[in-house]
């Protein structure tokens, strides 16, 4: 009787489990777009802001070159759970 009872909740408890896990939140994406961006040489991307909302990535501040600015808007686009990255990035020799 026990058994039937652990495994009835074992079924109830699994699949709230996979949803957890399956849609990223702000934070969790922050912090890997966070992680990429800073990791990466030609971006350098511990200098400039990152704003997540709903999964849409909002990168500003200043970067040395073009490279670096696409480099940056496709590496925040292949972390999951991102819907969109408006580059608002300008390079330092921008006014």
């Amino acid at each position: 009787m026990r058994l039937v009872c652990l495994l009835m909740i074992l079924c109830l408890i699994a699949p709230m489990l996979v949803l957890a896990q399956g849609t990223p939140t702000d934070d969790r994406i922050y912090d890997a777009v966070r992680r990429k961006l800073a990791d990466d040489a030609d971006v350098k991307g511990a200098g400039f802001a990152v704003v997540v909302k709903n999964g849409a990535i909002t990168l500003q501040g200043r970067v040395h070159d073009e490279k670096a600015r696409e480099k940056a808007a496709r590496l925040a686009k292949k972390v999951k759970g991102v819907t969109a990255v408006d580059n608002k990035l300008k390079l330092f020799s921008e006014p």
